[in-house]
């Protein structure tokens, strides 16, 4: 059985085409490089560069792989460029995915494991939050999430497409041979780490008011080692002719900002000086998952859900990859 990867050159997705080919699945890649890096895909991959939304490729890969199954990564990210760039985030991330879904049913595909995110809930109502929790996103990106969400289910009924939804909260740390690495980065670990690494002067923490016990937002960290685990039980439970689910992927543990900027420290012995900034416009308060259904349904659970421990990580590969998967300036 051969495995579509979508956005499999970018940081989740190469982290879960490895994880899949160490469990002896075939797999095939797809990514336009917009944010992906080419040499976090092994060379004997087979490799297309190109668009998602471009249904006759992808009618043409999975015609020539025996394309059984697809695990769709590929999407824009950002929430504050989501609220600067609406038009963009929904074409990219809702039009392309519907074209995308177009062209995998008419070749026969009906598993679907879709990187959702905890950003379809908007400001929690209760914590932590259960996939039952109302879903009212806060900025476009997690619009984009929430419609594709619908488009599923939508699939499901015309075409009986089954899905797995894996609405995971906030993916960090890195493995030995695979980590972060965005231009721009916007992801607070990575950051941090290039303040220790003097590639910047210090950190901005945005908004200091905000409902929590020291002010700064929080969020719950899960290893991408273990993100990439929850995308192949997900496989597996469909594949085994389990029904379609919407899964949170966390720790059940929230993190400040102002606590991961200690463990940075700790971690790197530098001071990492951060200075407070203006809240930015599309961030909720605090992010905590329970994954109690993620366990019950697919086994699944965080291997690695101390955040020193993902920073230490995260640590080992940016100072062994400073200039990330490029060269140096």
């Amino acid at each position: 059985m051969t495995i579509l990867v979508t956005g499999g050159a970018g940081y989740i997705g190469s982290v879960t085409v490895e994880a899949l080919r160490t469990a002896g699945r075939q797999v095939v890649v797809v990514d336009n490089l917009s944010r992906g890096h080419r040499p976090a895909v092994d060379p004997d991959v087979p490799f297309y560069h190109g668009d998602v939304g471009d249904a006759t490729l992808i009618r043409r890969i999975v015609d020539e792989h025996g394309v059984e199954a697809c695990v769709h990564f590929a999407a824009l990210t950002y929430v504050g460029e989501s609220v600067e760039e609406p038009e963009r985030y929904y074409a990219n991330n809702v039009g392309a995915t519907v074209n995308l879904l177009d062209a995998l049913t008419v070749g026969g595909v009906r598993g679907f494991v879709f990187s959702s995110t905890c950003a379809t809930y908007g400001e929690p109502i209760h914590m932590p939050m259960n996939e039952t929790h109302p879903q009212h996103p806060e900025n476009p990106y997690g619009w984009t999430k929430f419609f594709v969400e619908r488009e599923l289910e939508a699939f499901e009924a015309n075409y009986g497409l089954r899905f797995a939804a894996l609405r995971y909260f906030n993916a960090a740390g890195a493995i030995q041979t695979r980590g972060e690495d965005h231009t721009p980065e916007s992801h607070l670990i990575p950051l941090a780490l290039q303040v220790a690494l003097g590639q910047r002067q210090g950190l901005t923490v945005f908004g200091r008011d905000y409902d929590t016990p020291d002010g700064s937002c929080v969020r719950d960290y899960i290893h991408i080692q273990d993100l990439a685990r929850a995308h192949l039980a997900a496989l597996d439970h469909l594949q085994s002719g389990g029904a379609s689910q919407y899964l949170n992927l966390g720790t059940g543990r929230g993190w400040s900002v102002l606590e991961v900027i200690e463990a940075a420290r700790r971690i790197t012995g530098h001071e990492i000086p951060a200075t407070d900034g203006e809240r930015r416009a599309g961030d909720a308060s605090r992010l905590v998952a329970d994954a109690t259904k993620a366990r019950t349904v697919l086994g699944w659970a965080a291997q690695t859900p101390d955040l020193e421990d993902i920073v230490a990580s995260a640590w080992d590969w940016h100072r062994n990859h400073p200039h990330g998967y490029g060269e140096a300036p």
